[in-house]
């Protein structure tokens, strides 16, 4: 089955047995690898709630994420619910990365990096910037992040993995 997803399409995922949450596919980012850039909400429904797609996209945005949405359904993370044209400013939205990121086996992550690129969606190439000051410091991580990770972020606040953070 081929599995076609647009800008705007609206995903419910399930939280608990009991709660629920949605993500907007927003936009495909050519800077980190073409991939899809989501936001994600911060209301959490309860699973037998079935809000209006304009009703979900107004909710507070909880965070901005890289992913393969393609896998997220095909593993039943999440499911399409709709979609809506109005996926916000997508302008201003920071990522970050990092240029020590990953381990080899034996060896200790990094906890804290020194060595920070951000960016924009489709900006051209990534900026290095060193060390993260300022709006820096609010960027996204912008790795593609897979669905698991996703979810228990959208569970937690937290991401499940290990990623260096700064000083």
């Amino acid at each position: 089955m081929r599995i076609i997803n647009k800008i705007g399409d609206v995903f419910e995922v399930k939280i608990t047995e009991n709660t629920k949450k949605y993500f907007q596919y927003i936009a495909t980012d050519m800077t980190m690898l073409n991939s899809s850039v989501i936001r994600a909400f911060k209301k959490t429904y309860a699973i037998i709630d079935n809000p209006n797609v304009e009703s979900i996209i107004n909710d507070e945005v909880d965070f901005y994420v890289h992913v393969v949405l393609r896998w997220g359904i095909q593993m039943g993370f999440w499911q399409k619910i709709g979609k809506n044209m109005n996926i916000g400013t997508i302008e201003n939205i920071l990522f970050r990365r990092c240029k020590d990121y990953g381990v080899k086996q034996g060896e200790e992550p990094i906890r804290i990096s020194h060595q920070w690129c951000v960016w924009r969606i489709n900006d051209d190439t990534f900026t290095y910037v060193g060390e993260l000051e300022g709006e820096n410091r609010k960027a996204e991580i912008g790795i593609v992040i897979d669905a698991p990770s996703i979810v228990h972020r959208m569970k937690t606040g937290e991401y499940d993995g290990a990623y260096p953070g700064f000083a």
